[in-house]
């Protein structure tokens, strides 16, 4: 019998946490890694365990790799965790593409339809915006509104924006390449510590995507989805849908739209969760967390350690 625990959310991780080998040791030690993988390969029509060991790392980077590969690394990580647990959390949120990952985790959509239409989504990013076009960057040290002040000033007639509120005194920015730019060289002018380009090929959730999401919209119009079995907050508005039509929507506008993660790690916190698991390879996530709900616990499972000692923090 499952039990859910009011107080636990499991988070799951986007693009930009994937590498060459991630999970082998859980594979090693847990077959529904590979079982995972062989469905997904099975989806697409691709081996991508063998992309995942393997690589080549450039390889695993392009998007339209990355997004499936992440949604089945989350979704390993997952099953292997509900057979070794009966604990289930009661909230679930993705960052980004992880958004996908936690739908297929909650129920709201099968792990076949998740891979195909994340595939999908990577394919129809890089077609929106051709590789060299569009490029994100990290702000590091400023205020959320004074690096939304400086893209809107510095934007002139093409597009730079605010898209990922990740935690404070950390937000990216994302757009033309030169806009970009421009607005790094503003921001370090302000004060920042850092500005940071990203090893990304797509500027996403700015507004470079929003032919991407009408085209999406098609693919998500002939998707299946039920209503999650647990509370999932969505990045678009840090809220919870368990409308099909509602779920579809907020897909779409999360493609052209701000990841707001600070916002739903705090809603998260002030309703009552006090343990946040990132599920999935990589430590992306908990750095972030830590930094949104001090407060609170933290933990990650990508590896045999680290699963058993959330076992053992959870049933202590």
């Amino acid at each position: 019998m499952n039990k859910q625990a009011y107080n636990l959310a499991f988070v799951f991780p986007g693009q930009g946490s994937q590498s060459v080998g991630m999970l082998s040791d859980l594979a090693a030690n847990y077959p529904e890694v590979k079982l995972t993988f062989e469905r997904a390969s099975d989806a697409l029509g691709k081996d991508l365990w063998l992309l995942v060991n393997q690589g080549p790392e450039e390889e695993l980077n392009k998007t339209y790799n990355t997004q499936p590969v992440m949604l089945t690394a989350g979704y390993a990580v997952w099953e292997v965790w509900c057979k070794l647990s009966a604990i289930r959390p009661d909230w679930m949120a993705g960052h980004s593409l992880g958004e996908y990952t936690a739908l297929v985790c909650s129920g709201a959509l099968s792990f076949e339809d998740g891979i195909k239409l994340v595939a999908v989504r990577g394919h129809l990013m890089q077609e929106a915006v051709p590789v060299g076009v569009g490029s994100m960057a990290a702000i590091l040290g400023l205020e959320d509104h004074q690096v939304v002040n400086i893209c809107a000033e510095v934007a002139g007639n093409e597009v730079v924006s605010a898209v990922n509120f990740n935690a404070p005194g950390q937000v990216v920015i994302a757009g033309n390449v030169a806009a970009v730019e421009r607005a790094m060289l503003a921001a370090k002018e302000a004060g920042a510590k850092r500005a940071l380009l990203l090893p990304v090929s797509v500027p996403s959730h700015c507004a470079l995507m929003q032919s991407a999401a009408e085209k999406l919209d098609e693919y998500l119009q002939n998707t299946v989805f039920d209503m999650p079995k647990m509370t999932l907050i969505h990045n678009m508005d840090v809220a919870s849908h368990s409308a099909p039509e509602v779920i579809r929507n907020a897909l779409k506008e999360q493609l052209y739209k701000p990841v707001r993660w600070v916002d739903t790690i705090k809603f998260m916190h002030d309703q009552g969760v006090t343990r946040f698991v990132e599920c999935g390879p990589g430590k992306v996530l908990i750095g972030l967390d830590k930094r949104i709900a001090k407060d609170a616990e933290h933990f990650t499972i990508y590896d045999p350690e680290t699963v058993n000692n959330l076992l053992e923090q959870l049933n202590g």
